[in-house]
C-alpha cells in the first residue's frame, strides 16, 4: 500500500502544475482578449458608421435624380407644345418669320440639353447647359408671346387659345417640380459638405449637384446717342 501511495504522488503534483499553468494563462490572456474585443467593437462601429453615411448620401442623390425625372416629364410636354404653337401662329404672323424660327431653334437647343441631363442628372456641366438653354428659350418665348398681342385674330384663335392654356399649365407644373428638385439638391449638397459626411463624399466621389435655375436673359440696353 505504501508503494502505491508513493507511485501516485507524482501524478497529483502534475495535475497541480497543469491547473496552475491554466489559471496563469487565463489571467494573462484576459486583458488581451478584452483589448481585442474592444478594438473589434470599435472597428465594427466604424464600418457601420461609414456604411450609414454612404447610404445616406446615396439616398439623397437618388432623391434629387428622381425629382429631376418629374421635371423631365413636364419639359417634354412643353417642348411638344411649342412647335404646335408656332405652326398655328404662322398663318397670322407671316411677317415674323425670324421670330418663329428663333423660337424653334431655342426649343431644339433646350430639347438637346434636356436629353443630356436625363442621361446623367449628376453632371453639373449638363445641368448648367440646360439652365442656359432654358434661359434662351424663356427669353425667346417671352418675345413671341408679347408679339402675338399685335395680332388680335391670332389671340382669338381657338387652337391658339387652347395651346396657350396648356403651355401655361405646363409652365406652372415645371415651376413646382423645379422647386422640389432644388430642395432635394440643397439637402444633398448640405449633407455632402457637412462634416463628417464630407469625408465620405470626398472618398467615394459624390460630386456637387447643380440647381435648376431658369433666368431670363436680359436684353441689352439701347445705345444712347448724345449730340
Amino acid at each position: 500500500m505504501r508503494l502505491k501511495s508513493i507511485y501516485l504522488q507524482p501524478s497529483v503534483d502534475n495535475v497541480a502544475v497543469v491547473v496552475t499553468n491554466h489559471l496563469t494563462n487565463r489571467i494573462t490572456m484576459g486583458p488581451i482578449l478584452t483589448t481585442l474585443a474592444v478594438i473589434a467593437g470599435i472597428g465594427l462601429l466604424l464600418v457601420l458608421w461609414i456604411i450609414g453615411m454612404y447610404n445616406g448620401l446615396v439616398t439623397l442623390r437618388n432623391r434629387y435624380k428622381n425629382a429631376f425625372a418629374q421635371i423631365d416629364v413636364q419639359l417634354k410636354r412643353r417642348y411638344d407644345l411649342i412647335p404646335n404653337l408656332v405652326e398655328t401662329a404662322k398663318t397670322y404672323m407671316a411677317h415674323e418669320k425670324g421670330t418663329l424660327e428663333a423660337v424653334i431653334q431655342a426649343r431644339n437647343q433646350a430639347q438637346a440639353a434636356r436629353e443630356t441631363v436625363a442621361q446623367n442628372p449628376n453632371s453639373p456641366q449638363a445641368m448648367q447647359g440646360l439652365n442656359a438653354a432654358e434661359a434662351g428659350l424663356t427669353t425667346t418665348m417671352t418675345k413671341f408671346m408679347m408679339l402675338q398681342e399685335s395680332y388680335p385674330d391670332l389671340k382669338a384663335n381657338q387652337n391658339m387659345m387652347q395651346l396657350t392654356e396648356e403651355l401655361t399649365s405646363t409652365e406652372n407644373k415645371i415651376a413646382f417640380s423645379r422647386q422640389a428638385y432644388n430642395d432635394a439638391v440643397m439637402n444633398y449638397n448640405n449633407k455632402r459638405e457637412m462634416f463628417p459626411s464630407s469625408f465620405i463624399a470626398g472618398t467615394f466621389n459624390f460630386t456637387e449637384a447643380t440647381l435648376f435655375e431658369v433666368k431670363e436673359e436680359k436684353e441689352r440696353d439701347p445705345v444712347k446717342v448724345q449730340f
